[in-house]
């Protein structure tokens, strides 16, 4: 690959997570407390990411692999996206605001694919080459999480609309930039149609035979509930309990998740899939306890914990989930079966999931302004828990390659 071709691809991955982080994680805090939204308001807010998820195969299959090429698709999308993130940031209250973050989702969600495809079609050796572009993401995610919390300082200010009209102007040069991306044209040019059967995985159905996937995959569905937690409710509840900069203190979460990603190869040579995975599972219960307990004052240490255990939690179950997927997959099916467990999870479990930590935090309400957290964060370390002790007797340990 050329370097000008891998400065490219850099700069789109870092530009395509930067959008996604400089207002995903703070819009908890943004709606609670700019537009008075609800628990159940900001879990529907969030549900739009699972929502886009569920429909994000059926614009890559039907319209991206056959119609037109992905950095042109990607542009427009990131384009109208643009649009929608500026009158996402003027929006009065929640029933304006929803409407725009929902379409924007529908439409960002699917770009994930797009950058993803765009760089495997111009690397020669994926495998070797990819992961040192995709890293560029999890930096663009980090640098968005410090602009926020340390430089601009927009939570301390009561300012986080600006981190809408920050998405809007990044993605609106990302949409110009991917026209001068490498030529990525469509995948299938014949008249051979695409069924819903092809577009959603079920393909890989023909996995679930096998009573150990079969258990992996429930277990994928059922975590994704009290990771829903964390993604809608962590920056709202640091922010309740007055840590300060903790869209940048957050970013620990992501730094964790590369050194971690390192050591999978050797959790899985030395520890095999099943003790691997329950490591996974096991952070998470550990994490909803530390921030169940954790204060800024002297217990501030278990809020930093909790969320350095970022790199555990998604890496050792959700990276160890899809290379286990891949390795489970015949050549015929590898695809589908990673199509078919991101529906499960980010599309179905989280759907789930933000839907039931959105009531729980509004039963746990005391104030307009507070929560009570110990109680909110308790159910899903218990869910947690339950979801590991399964795991734990109804997964059978089975020898697998190494990652």
């Amino acid at each position: 690959m050329k370097n000008s071709t891998r400065i490219q691809l850099s700069i789109m991955m870092f530009l395509e997570f930067f959008i996604w982080g400089a207002w995903f994680v703070t819009m908890s805090t943004y709606l609670s407390t700019s537009l008075s939204a609800t628990g159940s308001q900001i879990g529907m807010a969030y549900e739009t990411q699972s929502i886009g998820a569920i429909i994000a195969p059926f614009i890559i299959g039907l319209i991206a692999d056959r119609y037109f090429a992905a950095q042109k698709i990607l542009a427009v999308l990131h384009l109208i996206g643009a649009g929608l993130m500026y009158f996402a940031a003027q929006a009065m209250n929640f029933g304006t605001f929803y409407p725009h973050i929902l379409i924007y989702m529908i439409l960002y969600m699917p770009t994930l694919a797009l950058v993803n495809s765009i760089s495997f079609r111009q690397m020669d050796d994926p495998e070797k080459e990819f992961s040192n572009i995709r890293v560029l993401g999890t930096v663009g995610w980090i640098v968005a999480g410090l602009l926020i919390g340390y430089v601009m300082k927009w939570e301390a200010k009561e300012a986080l609309q600006n981190t809408f009209y920050l998405s809007a102007g990044a993605s609106a040069f990302l949409g110009v930039f991917s026209f001068f991306l490498p030529d990525t044209p469509p995948t299938k040019t014949d008249s051979s149609s695409t069924s819903i059967k092809d577009i959603l995985g079920f393909d890989a159905l023909v996995l679930l035979r096998d009573r150990n996937y079969l258990m992996f995959f429930i277990a994928s569905v059922l975590i994704c509930i009290p990771l829903a937690f964390y993604y809608g409710f962590a920056n709202q509840f640091l922010n309740e309990l007055g840590m300060e900069n903790a869209a940048g203190n957050m970013t620990l979460g992501q730094v964790s998740e590369v050194l971690f990603m390192l050591l999978i190869p050797f959790f899985f040579k030395r520890f095999g899939i099943k003790k691997t995975l329950l490591i996974g599972m096991a952070a998470w219960v550990i994490r909803y306890t530390l921030f169940a307990y954790g204060d800024t004052g002297s217990g501030i240490w278990m809020l930093f914990m909790g969320i350095v255990l970022h790199g555990i939690c998604y890496d050792f179950f959700f990276v160890s989930g899809q290379i286990y997927t891949d390795q489970k997959a015949g050549a015929h099916v590898k695809s589908a079966a990673q199509g078919l467990i991101t529906l499960a999870t980010y599309g179905l479990g989280m759907l789930i999931g933000f839907r039931l930590a959105g009531k729980i935090v509004d039963m746990e309400k005391i104030t307009d302004t507070s929560h009570d957290w110990l109680s909110v964060w308790q159910f899903p370390a218990i869910f947690a828990l339950v979801v590991l002790v399964l795991f734990f007797f109804l997964f059978k340990e089975e020898k697998t390659s190494e990652a």
